[in-house]
């Protein structure tokens, strides 16, 4: 007797995709900027308050520091959430914690294909990839590559949409 899922007959079952997570950088850079934000706000809420509310009111000073290592944890979960896989015929992008969210963008409909990298992104040496396709609510972005990753990304997705688009 078989097991596992079955199949109509006449249908053929693809090979589950190879998935790709995002480089370990993209989380270090946004727990740094956790850090840089947070940090100066618990010093600044207990100095504060407690020059003038009181010694006691320092202690809410605590909200911010609970805030960062519930960032911390959180931003690991959400660093580990996000994936690609390329296919034969589409990219798939997979992503989020509590919300599950799952993109199929197909090669043909892929109208543009950025790298696109800000200022303290290059300073951590990464890129995102954002794809544009005709329709705006598809419009899809991998966040924190490697630049040399994104750009082969980039040729790649391009290359494919101009051959598929050709043969609409």
């Amino acid at each position: 007797m078989e097991t596992g899922s079955t199949a109509d007959a006449g249908t053929t079952t693809e090979a589950e995709p190879r998935w790709t997570g995002l480089p370990p950088g993209l989380l270090r850079m946004r727990r740094l900027l956790l850090v840089v934000w947070l940090g100066p706000a618990t010093v600044a809420v207990g100095v504060l308050l407690g020059l003038f509310a009181g010694p006691a009111w320092a202690a809410f000073a605590l909200l911010p520091l609970a805030g960062a290592v519930w960032g911390w944890a959180g931003l690991g979960r959400n660093w580990r959430s996000w994936r690609y896989a390329e296919r034969a015929d589409d990219l798939l992008i997979s992503r989020g914690v509590l919300w599950r969210e799952e993109t199929v963008v197909p090669y043909g409909r892929m109208q543009l294909v950025e790298v696109t990298s800000g200022p303290v992104e290059r300073y951590f040496g990464l890129a995102g990839v954002q794809l544009h396709t005709a329709a705006a609510a598809t419009d899809a972005t991998i966040p924190g590559l490697d630049p040399a990753e994104a750009e082969r990304l980039r040729d790649r997705l391009t290359a494919l949409g101009e051959a598929r688009s050709a043969g609409l």
